[in-house]
């Protein structure tokens, strides 16, 4: 009889196993068709999108009027933030696909910045246009190679979960079709790198001094680096340092120092080569409890940066994270506030220390700038703020505006409601260039249940 319920038992665990792991597995493909079908409708979505790009970029060349223009390159920048959005989706990761999404990207910038601005007053210049058929002939060949690889994926009923593991595990130079053909589409963006290089309607939109061209002094070695890490940071007598320098194909020389105390805090730091100036630090360690507000914190950072030769720089913005204060400070020459030269610190709240810190914008904007004269009042400018805004505090500032360009403009500062508002006046027209919501203090949710 004990043996006739062990068989039972025993039967009953088996089947029981057995409808789990069916089950299991019916979830498993279930995930896995969900997945793959996303993937289908995210790649069929990107071939639909460059069909559209084509055509929407071929009919701007044939308008001239702006009630006609300006929309249809709106919808061409649409198309484009849409198209990148699917390839976003996709399972590339591991697939240099990046000069392909750069393409894209010009394109949209070149849109949108041409879109926003009166054409009617300045419309599309010749090399604009010349810049226009350019993309229209390349637009065609992307969307050629994406249409075969579409052909292949519907023809042999392809998956892309295959893409995904061939990437994971390596093995995509074995014969992928769609691995393949998005490389060939890489291949073929990457060279229309030199053609559009030239075009000064097309790089003009690009943001310019990406490589820190302005940082002045002598070439430093490794020794150098360490020494300049350990005066930014607060690791002084590290047990540890690792100098590694910059991989070929960057455009500038840096050294990455890592250096290790007794007590496990770490720091890294990037120095520029050229110089030796530091574009970045971050310091980890456990920060205590509050001990200081970040009025002090701003004291603290106006000290780091005078200590290390940062002259004439001023608070713009703060915001505390649990026990640090994050800082934001830019230029104030003679009055005039330069936002692209803005450098952010970072305060541990416990004693003081500045425990981050990133210079790029400051170092890829620092220029010697001839500010002109405002052809307009102050309150002129005025008077394109809303009148509903109570102004609370005005100075002039440079900024830059939608279409890429340093404009001198009014800064106020204002109150609606309880929100809290920047507005910037063009200083030389009255266009209001820019309207920004500063951030209210975050509510505080622990023991709200």
């Amino acid at each position: 009889m004990i043996r006739g319920i062990l068989i039972t038992v025993l039967t009953l665990g088996v089947i029981g196993t057995g409808v789990w792991g069916y089950q299991e597995h019916r979830e498993k493909n279930a995930i896995l068709i969900n997945t793959e079908n996303n993937y289908q409708r995210a790649f069929h979505d990107l071939a639909y999108k460059m069909d559209l790009l084509h055509d929407k970029i071929g009919t701007t060349l044939a308008m001239n009027s702006r009630k006609s223009l300006s929309p249809q390159l709106v919808d061409v920048w649409r198309l484009t933030s849409e198209a990148q959005s699917n390839v976003g989706q996709l399972p590339l990761t591991l697939l240099p696909f990046n000069k392909t999404e750069d393409f894209l990207s010009n394109i949209g910038k070149f849109s949108y910045r041409t879109a926003v601005r009166d054409l009617d007053k300045e419309p599309l210049s010749k090399d604009e246009y010349g810049t226009l058929k350019k993309l229209y002939s390349q637009s065609a060949n992307i969307q050629n190679e994406l249409r075969k690889v579409q052909h292949l994926v519907l023809k042999n009923n392809l998956r892309w979960m295959d893409v995904e593991m061939a990437l994971a595990t390596g093995k995509e130079a074995a014969d992928n079709t769609i691995i393949d053909g998005f490389k060939t589409v890489e291949k073929t963006v990457k060279g229309y790198d030199e053609s559009n290089t030239g075009d000064p309607s097309l790089v003009g939109f690009q943001k310019k001094n990406q490589n820190f061209e302005n940082v002045t002094g002598r070439i430093i070695g490794k020794s150098e680096a360490i020494l300049i890490a350990k005066k930014y940071t607060n690791i002084k007598n590290p047990t540890k340092v690792k100098v590694t320098q910059n991989g070929n194909g960057s455009k500038f020389g840096f050294f990455s120092v890592t250096m290790t105390d007794e007590h496990g805090n770490e720091g890294n730091i990037d120095i520029t080569k050229k110089g030796g100036h530091p574009i970045y630090f971050i310091e980890r360690r456990d920060i205590s409890k509050q001990k200081l507000s970040l009025n002090d914190a701003i004291h603290s950072a106006t000290k780091f940066l005078k200590d290390n030769g940062y002259k004439n720089m001023e608070v713009f913005e703060t915001t505390q994270y649990d026990n640090v204060g994050v800082l934001s400070f830019v230029v104030n020459d003679k009055g005039v506030r330069i936002y692209p030269e803005t450098i952010k610190i970072k305060i541990a709240l416990d004693n003081g220390q500045t425990i981050g810190f990133t210079a790029q914008d400051f170092m890829k904007n620092t220029e010697n700038r001839i500010i002109a004269k405002p052809k307009i009042t102050k309150n002129d400018a005025k008077g394109f703020v809303n009148p509903k805004l109570k102004i609370m505090e005005d100075r002039q500032a440079i900024i830059v505006n939608d279409l890429g360009k340093e404009v001198l403009c009014y800064e106020f500062l204002g109150t609606l409601d309880n929100d809290t508002y920047r507005i910037f006046i063009n200083a030389n027209n009255g266009v209001e260039e820019k309207v920004e919501k500063l951030q209210n203090a975050e509510p505080v949710y622990e023991n709200t249940l």
